[in-house]
């Protein structure tokens, strides 16, 4: 399944070459593989594309009031904190329930956890303050991450 390929990615990418059930490449990678398929509301509809549903992501939680968040991710500064209600309040439910249910998670604690790794992750799949084009595992492996 294309979420536990980018959740294995996302490990790499985050240095979390522990692993392990609910890690925090495991979550983004749920995410992003429920974003990919379209069914959940995200990544083609949001901009995203099928390929790489970062921009659809983005645009999801810009909607939602966390443009702030999203844009200091994106850039070349600081990354600001986003917390998990802010999280909750910005994903569909039923994105979060799906991501939640592949992680063996509460939502609670599926929307805690993505709080922890997205500004990171952002962080890092967007080194030139930019959104890459291009498929995230591609963009991944271009960065040798």
């Amino acid at each position: 399944m294309a979420g536990n390929d980018l959740g294995s990615l996302l490990g790499g990418l985050l240095g979390g070459g522990q692993g392990g059930s609910g890690g925090g490449g495991n979550i983004l990678g749920s995410l992003l593989g429920a974003l990919m398929g379209g069914g959940a509301g995200g990544g083609q509809a949001a901009g995203g594309g099928a390929n790489n549903p970062l921009g659809g992501l983005l645009e999801i939680l810009t909607k939602s009031g966390l443009v702030d968040q999203a844009q200091s991710w994106v850039g070349t500064g600081a990354n600001e904190p986003v917390s998990a209600d802010q999280i909750k309040a910005a994903l569909p439910d039923e994105t979060l329930q799906k991501v939640a249910a592949e992680a063996g998670v509460s939502t609670d604690q599926a929307a805690d956890q993505i709080a922890q790794v997205l500004p990171q992750a952002v962080d890092k799949l967007t080194p030139t303050g930019q959104i890459p084009s291009g498929s995230l595992e591609d963009i991944i492996r271009q960065q040798n991450l």
